[in-house]
């Protein structure tokens, strides 16, 4: 177990000393104890985490000049903003709300939501989840639903293997039933792989089992079941999206140890001699390295090519985020709904968010005067004059991989259809406003080859010294949320400084499978305890 309190160096100088040159030429070299690459969650969770430790010298880097990564938020030139993806705040760890409500610390700082989502399937809006909510398909569906059901249940209860892959899983879990209706067309919506191409180990509590005596009984009675999950009630920050949590968390952080922007974009890895270059040419030798970035890309800095080879069985999707905003109230068959899944073929997303409704800022007020662009049928206004709102939006989420070819050239006409064809949105409403834009790192698959290359990849760094970690630093979907992601930083800094265990890397399960915070952070105690007794 490393020390680093008692092996720190120079202090980190500044980008604003660096500019003065009140420190030397861009081109120096920096000595420091601990590199953080990527200012997303997890490398944001790291710095902080080095900061409140008294002793090991730090800096922390990102070539965008914003920090957030893959948790920024992008504003329109017309005003309204958009979330790289779908992203909500509900925490399994207290010291991540500690720290989002120490950067926000007022009660007007967030909006909190109870969920409201839904289906759908075959022009119906079926309560999430599909699997327990079958009463609101037509009888012919919710018959072959509760048959392939029931044969599933029966069929489990003598099983003697596990499923061994995803498809597997949703079939004995659900019946073929469910899983045609929408298991399986939305994950391949979403994951732009076939489900059989994915393991199961991933899925804790991501994915409701559905209990049969209560979805029969509801059929039955004509009932709903809800308030699943453990973002049934989730927070939205008031204002600058879900990137403005990550703004204000680096604010909390000393400026001299960020470097964001051109300063901060990272050209080389040199892993055997614990250095990185830096686009202005500043080289900055380091002892430990925790990286945030993709872990492919990470190992096409270092050149090493045998951990190149290595990461090319690791498989991602890209992710479209596109943004609609309309004028007009909104209308009441949206209402309050939060997100809406899509496993049909009548639209190319598998998820639309209202956006409008987590926050009134995030788009216009009704006093701006915007023209129409075009109405949703694509024909053009009767008018270009600018006129005033009341605005709303809408953010869709559309998948592509090598699987799952996207028309990238109309994508945005495609997808604005899709939403008419799914009553979304009428013919004759007027859009002020799109958005589009191609994230090429957007999901990474819990493939079934996952496993066998992170269980080398990821040991082969360390033996580097350096701790790859985040959604897609360690490649971990089921710990890829924005509080898990915070924690991959932070429990990695608290490893190299102190040998902390790393539970939210190590035991996906544990973390995501408590709901009670002081059990689990009593519980969590104990397992440190038992690690820390086993390391020394």
């Amino acid at each position: 177990m490393l020390n680093l309190a008692r092996q720190t160096l120079k202090r980190v100088p500044s980008f604003q000393e660096l500019l003065q040159g009140t420190m030397g030429s861009a081109n120096e070299e920096i000595n420091i104890d601990v590199l953080v690459i990527g200012a997303g969650p997890t490398g944001l969770g790291a710095a902080k985490r080095l900061n409140q430790i008294d002793g090991p010298s730090w800096m922390i880097v990102d070539s965008n000049e914003t920090p957030g990564g893959l948790a920024s938020t992008d504003v329109t030139p017309e005003g309204f903003l958009y979330d790289v993806g779908g992203h909500v705040i509900f925490s399994h760890y207290k010291y991540f709300d500690d720290c989002i409500d120490e950067a926000l610390p007022n009660e007007d700082d967030w909006f909190t939501h109870q969920r409201i989502s839904y289906v759908r399937c075959k022009n119906l809006w079926v309560p999430y989840p599909f699997q327990n909510n079958i009463s609101m398909l037509p009888k012919d569906d919710q018959v072959k639903c509760i048959d392939s059901m029931i044969d599933a249940a029966m069929e489990a209860r003598v099983a003697s293997t596990k499923p061994k892959n995803f498809d597997e899983w949703i079939v004995r879990m659900m019946g073929t039933g469910v899983a045609d209706l929408f298991m399986r067309p939305y994950n391949f919506k979403v994951w732009a792989v076939p489900t059989t191409k994915m393991q199961c180990e991933w899925l804790g509590e991501r994915v409701a089992a559905p209990d049969v005596k209560r979805v029969t009984s509801n059929v039955i009675l004509g009932k709903t079941a809800g308030g699943w999950g453990p973002n049934n009630v989730f927070r939205f920050p008031a204002r600058d999206g879900t990137g403005g949590i990550w703004i204000a968390v680096a604010k909390t952080l000393p400026k001299s140890k960020t470097r964001f922007g051109d300063h901060g974009a990272v050209t080389k890895v040199d892993a055997d001699k614990k250095r990185v270059t830096l686009k202005d040419g500043t080289v900055v030798n380091y002892q430990k390295l925790i990286n945030t970035m993709a872990v492919d890309s990470l190992v096409q800095f270092m050149g090493d090519q045998e951990l190149i080879d290595l990461s090319k069985g690791l498989f991602y999707s890209s992710t479209h985020v596109i943004g609609v905003g309309i004028r007009g109230e909104r209308p009441e068959r949206i209402g309050d709904k939060c997100w809406l899944y899509f496993p049909e073929d009548d639209c190319p997303f598998y998820r639309a968010t209202i956006f409008s409704n987590y926050s009134p800022y995030n788009q216009p007020g009704a006093d701006v005067k915007l023209p129409t662009q075009q109405l949703a049928n694509g024909k053009k206004p009767s008018s270009s004059d600018a006129k005033a709102g009341p605005y709303w939006s809408i953010m869709l989420e559309v998948s592509e991989s090598s699987m799952k070819p996207v028309d990238n050239k109309n994508l945005l006409k495609d997808s604005i259809q899709g939403l008419i064809n799914t009553e979304m949105i009428k013919p004759d409403d007027e859009i002020v406003s799109t958005y589009h834009r191609k994230f090429d790192h957007g999901y990474p698959t819990p493939s079934l080859e996952r496993e066998g290359v992170l269980k080398k990849l990821l040991p082969a760094l360390q033996a580097k010294d350096i701790w790859s970690r985040g959604r897609f630093g360690s490649w971990r979907y089921e710990v890829g949320n924005q509080d898990h992601s915070f924690m991959l930083g932070v429990e990695a800094a608290d490893n190299i400084v102190n040998g902390a265990v790393e539970l939210t890397l190590n035991y996906p399960d544990f973390v995501n499978g408590r709901q009670n915070t002081e059990r689990r952070l009593v519980e969590g105690a104990q397992v440190f305890a038992k690690n820390r007794k086993a390391l020394d």
